[in-house]
């Protein structure tokens, strides 16, 4: 039996074991992608993305709002000591987890070619089959991560994460060479290649179940008062269907926005040229949803510690984990941003060896993602704090507006052919620009006087980032005319533009000492960067 309570994490703290893994996986899924990319090719990558924008919706169905539910619930339970209470917390999320698995799984195997041909891709019939189980197991892995996440735990997620990406590197880029070596069918190499997924998310829910039978003895000998099963959970659904119904509705607006583009895009273009386009497209989406994956990590960990904070009535604390949670997402997002966006060129012959006619579709792409990495990042972190105050509807309704914009001015903007797929990010940065603008409103009005001072938090961060974007633009320009060298000049703009933020943050101080008191060694590191004081 575990003799020891699980070890609760301060929010920075367990934001930074997040993420710490999810740069992990990022590097492995770097390693993964990029490969992968040359692989299969362009059209195969369209094939293997197809098949995660139909995974995405169930995958939300599944995991959007029941994690964030149990969160809630678990940190509650544990503010007031009721360990049993976090036990049937648990036992609830299986009852709502595991119907969802069976189906989501079960619909995306029989009907696989049914689902490509609506994606108007066929060739992805075979992706989209192979990612079928990873479904079902995702939604058992949820139940662990939401038990661990509520307790301010994080460790047990993040290496679970590891796990999936290691598999999903070793055993999918594997698969996805030999079957190009011994058949060259690109549309079965994608389901080779994203069959490593699947076999990831099975390793991780073995990994996870140890880790919560070890969590769960030790509750079991400190009791508390369990509540009915059934009004655990009905209390679970109250919360997580309204985060669910938005984060699926979104999804599946989004879903039916990818048709819409290559409907459009088959207007005046080949299948083939348009599998190409889209496969760009989705290579620089790729990278655009690269940043957000360091935001996750903040919002998972503000939740159950903003949930804790108003159960005890503590409301000061809780408005200063939200400033920090803003700072810090801030510091991280508006240079990711920008950086893609001044040096979006580069980074895709870099990393994708584009030539001209490629680079003239790509560059502009991932230059708009780039600009909508900022306001991605803002909503996802405004609509954890809505959340985390327990107003589930307003983010729900906010992103299904914004998913209605998106896919109206993709339909508009795809339809042009001098335009063509470059119209489609410009649909995503209208659609979180969108949804930020109406986050912010509501929470002005639902926070009243404890509302965080967004704007102002964010004012330095964005100065050190336009200056940071600048030099990286100027250092890979005037290392390319030295050198000659893409390669040599995109590392050197992106070596240029960690010195100079760094450098910028100091100086703006930008971190104050609360948040570096957060942190492991935070006292340390507030010695090392000379930070007496709050920045502001």
């Amino acid at each position: 039996m575990n003799e020891k309570p699980m070890k609760r994490q301060s929010f920075l703290h367990g934001a930074a074991i997040l993420a710490l893994g999810t740069m992990l996986v990022k590097l492995i899924g770097a390693c993964y992608k990029i490969p992968l990319g040359n692989i299969i090719g362009d059209d195969g990558y369209g094939y293997f993305t197809t098949a995660y924008d139909i995974y995405a919706v169930l995958l939300t169905i599944s995991t959007a709002g029941l994690p964030v539910a149990m969160s809630r619930m678990i940190s509650a339970s544990q503010a007031l000591g009721n360990n049993a209470q976090i036990k049937r917390v648990y036992q609830a999320s299986l009852c709502v987890f595991l119907p969802i698995g069976i189906l989501g799984c079960g619909g995306m195997l029989l009907f696989s070619r049914q689902l490509a041909g609506f994606m108007e891709q066929p060739n992805a019939w075979a992706s989209i089959a192979a990612l079928a189980p990873a479904v079902f197991f995702v939604c058992v892995i949820s139940s662990y991560r939401g038990f661990f996440q509520g307790q301010s735990n994080m460790i047990p997620t993040s290496v679970s994460q590891v796990f999936e990406a290691l598999c999903k590197l070793l055993l999918g880029l594997g698969a996805a060479w030999l079957v190009m070596d011994r058949t060259g069918d690109v549309a079965l190499a994608a389901g080779g290649a994203i069959l490593g997924v699947t076999v990831g998310t099975v390793i991780s829910a073995a990994y996870l179940g140890v880790k919560h039978k070890q969590a769960a003895a030790w509750l079991s000998a400190h009791g508390g008062t369990a509540a009915p099963l059934g009004k655990t959970v009905r209390a679970l659904l109250a919360i997580a269907i309204p985060i669910t119904i938005g984060a699926a509705g979104l999804q599946l607006i989004n879903l039916v926005d990818a048709k819409i583009v290559m409907t459009q895009l088959k207007g005046y273009l080949a299948q083939t040229e348009a599998d190409g386009l889209k496969g760009i497209y989705n290579f620089c989406q790729t990278l655009f949803n690269l940043p957000a994956a360091f935001i996750v990590p903040i919002t998972v960990s503000i939740i159950p510690s903003i949930t804790g904070y108003l159960t005890k009535g503590d409301k000061k604390a809780a408005w200063s984990v939200e400033e920090s949670a803003i700072r810090i997402t801030g510091l991280l997002g508006l240079p990711c941003g920008v950086g893609l966006a001044a040096l979006a060129s580069p980074i895709l012959v870099l990393l994708r060896h584009y030539g001209a006619e490629q680079l003239s579709t790509g560059q502009p792409v991932l230059f708009i993602f780039g600009v909508a990495v900022i306001f991605n990042c803002l909503v996802l972190l405004t609509n954890a704090i809505m959340q985390a105050h327990g107003n589930v509807s307003t983010p729900l309704i906010d992103m299904l507006i914004g998913g209605i914009v998106k896919v109206v001015v993709n339909f508009i903007l795809v339809s042009r052919p001098e335009l063509n797929i470059v119209g489609a990010p410009i649909g995503t940065l209208c659609c979180y620009i969108t949804i930020l603008a109406l986050n912010l409103f509501s929470m002005r009005r639902m926070l009243r006087d404890c509302c965080p001072r967004i704007v102002r938090l964010l004012a330095k961060p964005l100065a050190a980032s336009l200056v940071m974007g600048g030099a990286a633009w100027a250092a890979q320009g005037l290392l390319f005319r030295v050198l000659g060298s893409n390669a040599l000049s995109c590392l050197g703009g992106m070596a240029a533009a960690v010195a100079v933020y760094a450098v910028m943050v100091v100086l703006l101080r930008i971190i104050t000492l609360e948040d570096c008191m957060l942190l492991p060694k935070g006292e340390k590191l507030a010695k090392l960067l000379k930070i007496k004081g709050s920045a502001d």
